[in-house]
């Protein structure tokens, strides 16, 4: 199984501590702070799919 890289700096993610809150799945604090303020400017987003086969309302 490969190592977990963290998503923002790509270095070897920081270990999963049972119990714990920790950086998981980001090397560090900082990083996962990155991330979070991704998110709340909106550079990351989920684009909305919608059914192709929906009907039109009339």
């Amino acid at each position: 199984m490969p190592e977990p890289r963290c998503p923002i700096c790509r270095r070897p993610a920081a270990p999963r501590e049972p119990g714990r809150r920790g950086a998981f799945p980001f090397c560090s604090e900082r990083c996962r702070q990155v991330d979070l303020g991704r998110w709340l400017t909106e550079s990351y987003s989920v684009p909305a799919v919608e059914p192709e086969d929906q009907e039109e309302e009339r």
